[in-house]
């Protein structure tokens, strides 16, 4: 396997898909570091030569926030709100939807599972 960024790469996926990877890499923007870089994204990992990856790597590193970079721009972005008391941080912190939905009957993913309750006799 490839290793860029210390990302293993799967070796018989289609370049492109094998950058989504990457933490912050999606299909677009692996699609535009390799028409920047001339680099076919229907190769294979394991069809790259060391100058590409190294290139490659290169290239990620200057133009792009990826993996622990990336990560701790967002939890700082996180705790920021929360410190500041926004209406946003208050649901972070309570581990419910931020973004407006109904919790009602939904919101199982956000919440966790349900807690079932014993009845007594």
């Amino acid at each position: 396997m490839a290793r860029i960024l210390g990302v293993e790469v799967p070796d018989n996926k289609a370049l492109f898909v094998g950058l989504t990877y990457i933490y912050g890499i999606g299909r677009k923007t692996a699609f535009d570091i390799l028409n920047t870089l001339e680099i076919d994204p229907n190769k294979r990992a394991k069809e790259l030569t060391d100058d590409e990856i190294s290139k490659l790597t290169h290239h990620i590193n200057e133009n792009y926030k990826v993996e622990g970079e990336l990560r701790q721009e967002i939890n700082k972005n996180i705790r920021r709100l929360i410190d500041i008391g926004s209406y946003r941080g208050k649901r972070h912190k309570a581990g419910l939807p931020v973004r407006g939905q109904k919790t009602h009957s939904n919101a199982r993913t956000r919440k966790g599972p349900r807690l079932t309750k014993i009845k007594k006799r």
